[in-house]
């Protein structure tokens, strides 16, 4: 399964991408909404989960998902952010408050998806 991960801080990006891999899930980074909407686009690419933070320098969390639904309409959504309690999850989407231990994200990731 390839999870797309979209985090504009590289180490927090890394955590998560190493994590991810570890579990059996194939990654694929981007830094900004605009590098991910380019990886949604390419229709050759395959992805099970789009995993964004809510703050993104370039686009919120929830528009990035907005068109990244717009473009694969049942691409399953990982809200991640340190203000849970503020974040407007759209229905059939889901949330992670940050931070967040292996176990948490990967008992979320499996929640969604499966086992890898």
């Amino acid at each position: 399964m390839h999870l797309l991960v979209v985090e504009d801080d590289d180490i927090v990006r890394m955590l998560m991408v190493d994590v991810l891999d570890e579990l059996g899930y194939t990654t694929i980074e981007a830094q900004d909404a605009t590098t991910a909407l380019r990886i949604l686009e390419d229709g050759t690419q395959p992805l099970s989960l789009l995993m964004t933070d809510v703050g993104l320098p370039d686009m919120r969390g929830e528009a990035l998902a907005a068109k990244a639904r717009e473009i694969r309409p049942l691409l399953p959504v990982l809200f991640a952010s340190g203000y849970a309690e503020n974040v407007n999850v759209p229905e059939g989407m889901h949330l992670i408050g940050k931070p967040f231990s292996i176990d948490q994200l990967r008992d979320k990731v499996v929640e969604i998806l499966g086992t890898p």
